[in-house]
Parts: structure tokens; sequence; C-alpha cells
């Protein structure tokens, strides 16, 4: 099948991507926490997208195919939504793909996916799936009208042994026909910004969009650092630790510190950002707003336009 790259790309040209993810939520509870996010964030801004996470192991795969469709459906906004290798066929992976295709999904994350069980465990391929995310960017690009997005990693996935070895991979996703990136989480601007030098150096010219999760849980925080490989900085820890039950304490030193990263990024020239919502809108919200980022802006500084 002839790949025809959609008339509207992602991200799209001259307008930076202001973007949040959601997960699907398991729980009726969790459903209406979710769709209030959803709705605050439709009516407050008008983002580049909205991504939808795929579980471990496809752990979450209908859910998820479910969610993204009633996005499309039922807001105006555009999802993406995640896809995982591990634990898939080649042969289910092309009936995920065809499931959005049919829910009028045409926008994919392509992901390599971590063990089920463990994400820190021994990942182990499917016999008859993929070893390699950039197989799964070729397998999308052959399935029709799709952009694709890949994941980086300022501080190197936990499973790479070098540098070398990181970019070789992320180098590899580029050449299959990734559209752009998007990071996982991460504290610390110059890990973002060499990565960023080392895949230009490297002749791979995509966006990648910078990840935040506003550390306003230090223990919820932590965890998820230690099993993203992301360093948590010192000071930040310290600082919610002296805001200790204090969640309003802890909330405002989360959201100041992931706005401070996000204007050192804008700076440096970063295509936008991408906010892990964690189902939960306030704290995105807050940052766009304390960034000067309102649904009416049309433009951002030169410096923000993107290319490639």
């Amino acid at each position: 099948m002839t790949y025809l790259r959609p008339s509207r790309p992602l991200p799209e040209p001259g307008r930076p991507s202001f973007s949040f993810e959601f997960y699907p939520p398991r729980s009726t509870q969790g459903d209406a926490l979710l769709w209030r996010s959803i709705r605050r964030i439709e009516a407050a801004y008008d983002p580049s997208f909205v991504s939808v996470t795929y579980g471990a192991g496809g752990s979450s795969r209908e859910r998820t195919v479910g969610l993204t469709e009633r996005i499309a459906a039922e807001t105006t906004l555009r999802p993406v939504a995640h896809l995982t290798a591990v634990g898939h066929s080649v042969t289910e992976l092309r009936q995920v793909i065809g499931s959005y295709a049919e829910a009028g999904v045409h926008d994919l994350l392509a992901l390599r996916g971590d063990p089920p069980d463990d994400p820190r465990g021994t990942w182990v391929p499917h016999p008859q799936g993929f070893r390699h995310a950039g197989e799964l960017v070729s397998l999308i690009r052959e399935s029709g009208n799709f952009t694709v997005g890949v994941a980086a990693f300022p501080e190197r996935h936990r499973r790479s042994p070098d540098w070398e070895s990181e970019i070789r991979h992320f180098v590899a996703k580029c050449r299959a026909g990734a559209d752009y990136a998007i990071t996982q989480m991460f504290f610390r601007a110059d890990d973002y910004l060499r990565l960023r030098d080392r895949v230009a150096a490297a002749g791979c010219d995509i966006p990648i969009i910078p990840a935040l999760m506003p550390a306003t849980d230090v223990r919820q925080i932590q965890r998820f650092a230690a099993l993203s490989n992301a360093v948590f900085p010192q000071g930040l820890a310290d600082a919610l630790a002296r805001a200790g039950d204090d969640a309003e304490a802890a909330y405002a030193i989360g959201v100041e510190h992931a706005t401070v990263l996000a204007e050192r990024l804008l700076g440096e020239g970063a295509p936008g950002l991408h906010h892990i919502t964690l189902n939960r809108s306030s704290a995105a919200l807050d940052i766009q707003e304390n960034l000067g980022i309102h649904r009416s802006t049309p433009t951002r500084p030169p410096a923000l336009t993107l290319t490639g």
C-alpha cells in the first residue's frame, strides 16, 4: 500500500506543539475524573493533540482503542494512540492498527514497550513479533495514512549500554519513517538539550517534544522516575520533603519547578511541550497559564518554529 501523508501533519510546521497525555481508567470513578480533565483541557486550550497510553504487553489494549475512539468521536481534540510491540504478533499489531483506522484515528505513537510483569525485567520479543520500535514504525507506514511518533530518552533508555547505541536505535526509527518524537519524563533541561544535539549530529532532524510531569507527590514521582531511568534532582526532593503532608505546598513546588523547566526548554528552542497529566488537568493547565499560553494565543516566538 502506498503511504499518503495526512493533510495536517503532526506536529504542524510553524505551530509549537502543546499536548496532553491520558491513560485508560479502570473504574467508573476514574472514568469520571478523566472526562472532567478532558473537558477542561478542551474548553481551556486548543492542544495540538492528546495521547492515550497503551498498557505494557497490551494490557489495556481494548480500553485504549475504546478511549481513543471516543475522544475522536465526542470531542474536538486530535487523539494520538500509543501502540507497543511487546506481547503482540505482527498479525495482532495489524489488527490493532486496523481498529484505530476504522475509528478514524490516524496518529500513532510507536513504542517497543516494557515487559508486562516487571518493567525492569528481561525483555522477550513475541516469537512472531518485533524486536525494535523501528520495525513497528515501518509496519504502521505500510498500513495506511498515518502519522507516526516515537519515544526519545533524554537520560538514555535503561537497556542501552551507551549513548552510541541509544542514538543508533533512535536514528533507525527516524529512517523507518517517524515524523516526531516525545521524550520520557525528565527534570533537567540539559539532559534534553544534549539528546537533541546528539540526534541532530547523527543526521536526524525530526522534532523532539519534551514531556513534563510535575513533581507534586514525591513518593509517586520518585517511583516513576526510577522506572523511566530519570534522575530526580536532590533540591527538588528536599523541597518536597519539607512540604511534608501539605499537599497544597507540594503542588505549588511541583508546578513551579515544571514551569521553570518549561521556560528553559522553550527558550532553547524546544518545539513545544507534552504534559503527562495522570488524568488530572490542573497542574498542566497551571503550567500553561504560568507560561502565558492560552487558547487564543495564535503563535509563539520564532525560536519555537518547528522544522523537520
